[in-house]
């Protein structure tokens, strides 16, 4: 039996519980400190427009569960792809999806750069076996559009391979969506002078340096050519049945929230009603005793 004393303290420690999880996220998001020169008016605006951000984030975090609900329920098969130029946001988008959501109903693929064996694959052959069966969602932090950029881009495949792969993938794609995958595509869109500042954070971040690879700096280099091959990619697989969606990402945070909410609008979703729940009574038993453990096994509090 629970007294009235003791339900409002877990009530209260529930709710605990529930605000440290939003200041986790508010502080994974804020990186640009507030420096002690600045003015305190901007410094308040600037608090207010985060406020802002979270609350519309956590709406449509709220949406993306019921989305996921309901391609669950209804046995949807939805594949996402993510696609832009290194430093863009994909990944940071991406998150945010994902964050409050099932990994048994949405999964995330990035595959690594293909081994010998699968250099003399189908092109597409290593890409099928991470498609949804009935009832997930699949999001690809890059994909079979490697070809058409970075393969292209920095010379690993011939201009051969490339327009074989630009004259497959239309058809390709509508095998997918005739099989009843719905096919959406996301392209980061950034400017070179917001590549070159992300470029620099992560050079000069500890903990961010790690994201940065030869192929990303090589890549800068090559701003112009990957503009080239982005025109093409888009004027050749751009197609009714799986269409581009361009989403500006210069601003991260006006990106993850118009990527969600144009997202969200591709779907006819409503929420799944669920039968209430009840949390049943622990069952206690007269001889059951709980054996201590040795203090040794124990992780040491350090904190």
């Amino acid at each position: 039996m629970i007294h009235t004393d003791d339900n409002e303290d877990l009530i209260r420690r529930i709710r605990e519980e529930i605000v440290d999880g939003l200041d986790e996220e508010m502080e994974l998001e804020i990186e640009d400190h507030d420096s002690g020169s600045e003015a305190r008016g901007d410094a308040d605006e600037r608090r207010a427009e985060r406020i802002r951000y979270f609350r519309e984030l956590f709406r449509l975090q709220g949406e993306l569960v019921k989305l996921q609900e309901w391609v669950a329920h209804t046995n949807q098969k939805v594949v996402i792809l993510f696609e832009g130029r290194d430093a863009a946001g994909k990944g940071g988008a991406i998150k945010r999806i994902t964050q409050r959501l099932n990994p048994r109903v949405c999964r995330v693929v990035a595959l690594p750069a293909p081994n010998s064996r699968e250099k003399t694959q189908w092109y597409f052959q290593r890409y099928v076996p991470h498609l949804p069966a009935a009832g997930e969602l699949v999001l690809f932090d890059r994909s079979w559009y490697n070809r058409a950029g970075v393969e292209r881009v920095m010379g690993f495949c011939s201009e051969e391979d490339v327009e074989e792969f630009f004259r497959s993938v239309p058809e390709f794609e509508r095998m997918l969506v005739r099989s009843g995958i719905r096919l959406i595509k996301y392209w980061f869109s950034i400017t070179d002078e917001e590549q070159h500042l992300r470029f620099l954070g992560r050079i000069h971040d500890p903990l961010k340096q790690w994201k940065l690879s030869p192929m990303d700096l090589e890549s800068r280099r090559r701003w112009e050519y990957y503009t080239v091959a982005k025109e093409a990619m888009i004027e050749r697989t751009h197609i009714p049945e799986a269409p581009w969606w361009v989403v500006q990402a210069v601003d991260k945070k006006r990106a993850r929230l118009n990527c969600i909410h144009h997202l969200l609008g591709q779907f006819d979703y409503h929420e799944v009603q669920r039968p209430t729940i009840e949390l049943p009574q622990r069952e206690r038993h007269a001889d059951y005793t709980r054996h201590p453990l040795p203090d040794s096994i124990y992780v040491p509090e350090m904190y």
